[in-house]
């Protein structure tokens, strides 16, 4: 599968991975930072069997190459790893991709590169990491959606279930959970209350 589900959740190692996936995620993003080259590969290879198992749509971030190697067939690149990717190769071995963007240069910067869906953020302040960049809030995934067309739209930074339909409702396609998940005292228990908001959806 190669599509995105409206609930994305990203996790910081295949650990997480394993907890949140046999829940009943169907978009993941595998984001490692700070680790070695073997380790990042046995990850991505982990990922890939536990998503595949479960019909779960597996997006390594960065990693492009480790992910083609790896048989992986969705990236996501930030604006720096954009700069230094191999983009025919990415698409010569077959993956999609997508691209984070945090200002109207970044943007103009990505659609360039043609991705398959653009990602937005911070929507709201988030508090996981120091953000050089403003809250972008609701106005602007609706300038953004204008923007990009039929291209998926993802939001990021500081979503919340109560949050969420608000960010749906000004042309997002999907939103990216991060801090509310990882910062929950039953994390588990906080996806699936996720993921019900995402059956309401699709219903």
């Amino acid at each position: 599968m190669t599509g995105l589900s409206v609930f994305y959740p990203i996790v910081p190692d295949v650990a997480w991975l394993k907890r949140l996936v046999p829940l009943g995620v169907r978009t993941i993003q595998l984001r490692i930072k700070d680790a070695e080259p073997a380790s990042i590969a046995t990850q991505i290879a982990e990922s890939l069997a536990v998503c595949r198992s479960y019909a779960c749509q597996l997006i390594v971030n960065d990693y492009w190459e480790a992910a083609i190697a790896a048989g992986a067939d969705f990236v996501h690149l930030g604006q720096d790893d954009l700069a230094g990717a191999d983009l025919a190769a990415i698409r010569r071995a077959g993956l999609k991709f997508g691209v984070s963007t945090h200002s109207h240069e970044e943007l103009e910067t990505a659609q360039a590169a043609e991705p398959y869906y653009f990602a937005l953020g911070p929507i709201y302040e988030t508090k996981l990491k120091a953000m050089k960049w403003a809250p972008q809030g609701l106005g602007r995934i609706g300038e953004w959606k204008r923007r990009i067309g039929a291209r998926p739209l993802v939001a990021i930074g500081g979503i919340t279930p109560e949050r969420a339909g608000p960010v749906l409702a000004a042309g997002a396609d999907s939103v990216a959970v991060i801090t509310d998940f990882l910062t929950a005292p039953h994390p588990e228990a906080r996806v699936k209350l996720w993921l019900d908001w995402e059956r309401t959806v699709n219903s």
